[in-house]
């Protein structure tokens, strides 16, 4: 109703909620608010695919962005992410903000969106972890796989017809193309 009547009135109107997911459906502008302080202000689709920090990364999204530390490995012109044992290669892109930054040896949090994580590990065969699914639930149109890596929670927004369940071991492929990286101590995004 309030969508129709902003559409009817043509008046800027001005919406105040904390429902992530109705400020994305009614908003053009939004302003994303933590403790009275401006975060961001920007479109729907810019917050989420370009948060400007580690806090509208977590807020805006359902399920929200998976966060993971890592050490940044620097080896010339590539850059690799070391999550425990697991060593995830950023793209070329992503690795010069890295590099131009200093952070070569130092702890970072990688972001991801539960829909570019999939288990089908053949999709991003350079960019993989190994878990066991400790939940799995159908929504009918998708299932979400919940499980832990190194101790971190993680989501993944699957296909509905994939083979994999709850108590199964899979390996999961990460699309690093569309990866966040935060500075550990600012919490501000390094690259998107």
């Amino acid at each position: 109703e309030i969508s129709k009547l902003h559409e009817r009135l043509g008046a800027t109107i001005i919406y105040v909620t904390h429902d992530q997911t109705e400020a994305m459906t009614l908003g053009t502008r939004i302003v994303v608010m933590k403790d009275g302080v401006v975060q961001q202000v920007d479109t729907p689709q810019n917050l989420y695919n370009a948060p400007g920090n580690l806090f509208v990364a977590g807020f805006i999204g359902s399920p929200q962005m998976n966060f993971l530390d890592a050490t940044v490995k620097v080896n010339g012109k590539d850059v690799t992410l070391q999550v425990d044992n697991y060593s995830l290669k950023l793209p070329e892109n992503k690795a010069k903000a890295l590099i131009d930054g200093g952070y070569d040896g130092k702890t970072v949090v990688m972001g991801i969106r539960p829909e570019n994580v999939t288990d089908d590990a053949t999709a991003f065969p350079e960019s993989t972890v190994e878990a066991k699914i400790n939940v799995y639930e159908l929504l009918g149109a998708e299932v979400f796989l919940y499980f832990d890596v190194e101790g971190f929670n993680m989501t993944a927004r699957v296909d509905p017809h994939t083979t994999s369940r709850t108590g199964d071991t899979v390996k999961f492929g990460l699309d690093m193309t569309k990866v966040h990286v935060f500075d550990k101590e600012t919490e501000l995004t390094i690259t998107n």
